[in-house]
């Protein structure tokens, strides 16, 4: 298979160009190269437009633009089939300012290239078309985002009517053709050189009409039915991360196929660790005496607890790393490490015995004892000459 070419390189535009410049070079391009403009050689017309239209699709769209500048072509073939590439893109405004308003994209790139752009999409004679995609938020704690989980929930969403089991009709009737697009649910007409397909208006696509309608689903053919899912959560999920469950979204109508299901997962922030990408951050408090004479403390990590030798004369802030004790990336499955932070505790005196043996301390110490203090005395009478 040969490599994809750059989006950006398609289109003729920088990275950075704004969401007006990408839609006006793709207006430009879309008119010089759509196949009714170029019969001698509408083959390589086909495939142009088709890459401009796909182009197009994901840099006019912000989350998809967003993951093709950090991962390329793979970032955009491992998330979405080449039906979401082009779902909720908008094309209309941009054949609207060509005087063409009102052109379903979907029937316009779907006749160029045969319906194979949108798959089960397109609607198809009989009335079949492919179920509406649904989304549930779902919230999940850290330790599930960072090692994986099976979560179950319930979500409503259409299913085929038992009763007319997806027809539509009431028991003992049946559909009658349209009279009007014989059966094809469409009508063709043309607008300059443009040749296109609309839904017919007096079937709204279905291609049959319904004289007596079932009277459980009201001739939708569909009813709404809580079905209980279950989704796996890859270890080293992140916040605001979405993924794709396919053929689990709302049934199509007339035996279409099956939406998707997006999952969008929100994380629960921890108590204790801070994520930094694949890497985890932890604070650990340490007595005053400990950080000056050095010990080892009990660190906890999402494996359980470590033992980490603090050596003397730590400062406040010191960050030691423990690899291979972060996150497993989503992407690569290399574990990242964690880092902790110790904090010195300053020690509350609430005695006279105490501010006696501090006072004393003090007395007795001199610059190596506090090494950053008399550093920045030094560099204030610096400042100061």
């Amino acid at each position: 298979m040969p490599e994809k070419r750059d989006y950006y390189e398609i289109l003729g535009v920088q990275k950075g160009a704004s969401a007006d410049e990408v839609k006006t070079a793709y207006r430009r391009l879309a008119l010089k190269y759509h196949p009714d403009r170029n019969p001698t050689d509408k083959k390589a017309a086909e495939e142009k437009f088709k890459d401009l239209s796909e182009a197009y699709a994901v840099l006019s769209d912000t989350q998809k633009r967003a993951q093709y500048d950090q991962f390329g072509h793979s970032g955009i073939d491992s998330r979405y089939t080449s039906e979401d590439i082009f779902r909720g893109a908008d094309f209309s405004s941009v054949f609207e300012d060509m005087g063409m308003g009102g052109v379903d994209l979907e029937d316009l790139l779907g006749g160029i290239f045969g319906g194979g752009i949108f798959g089960g999409g397109r609607r198809s004679s009989g009335g079949r078309r492919r179920g509406s995609d649904l989304q549930f938020d779902m919230e999940i704690n850290f330790n599930e985002s960072a090692s994986g989980a099976a979560k179950d929930f319930v979500i409503p969403r259409h299913e085929v009517c038992p009763s007319c089991r997806g027809e539509g009709t009431a028991p003992g009737s049946s559909r009658t053709t349209c009279s009007k697009c014989g059966g094809a649910g469409q009508v063709q007409s043309s607008q300059g050189f443009m040749i296109y397909s609309r839904a017919c208006d007096k079937c709204g696509g279905e291609g049959s009409t319904i004289s007596k309608p079932c009277p459980k689903c009201r001739g939708g053919g569909r009813v709404v039915v809580d079905r209980k899912i279950t989704v796996k959560i890859p270890a080293g999920i992140e916040n605001g991360m979405r993924l794709r469950v396919a053929g689990e979204g709302e049934v199509g109508q007339r035996g279409g196929q099956r939406g998707d299901l997006y999952v969008l997962i929100y994380v629960r922030p921890h108590e204790i660790f801070e994520r930094h990408g694949s890497d985890v951050l932890c604070e650990v408090p340490i007595t005053m005496v400990d950080a000056a004479l050095g010990t080892e403390v009990e660190v906890p990590t999402l494996d359980g607890k470590v033992r980490m030798k603090v050596p003397s004369g730590t400062q406040s802030g010191k960050i030691f790393r423990l690899r291979d004790k972060g996150i497993k990336d989503i992407h690569t499955g290399v574990r990242g490490d964690e880092h902790v932070r110790v904090i010195v505790e300053t020690p509350t005196v609430t005695s006279d015995a105490q501010k006696r043996i501090l006072q004393e301390f003090t007395r007795a110490s001199g610059e190596s004892t506090f090494p950053n203090s008399a550093s920045f005395i030094r560099k204030l009478k610096s400042f100061f000459r």
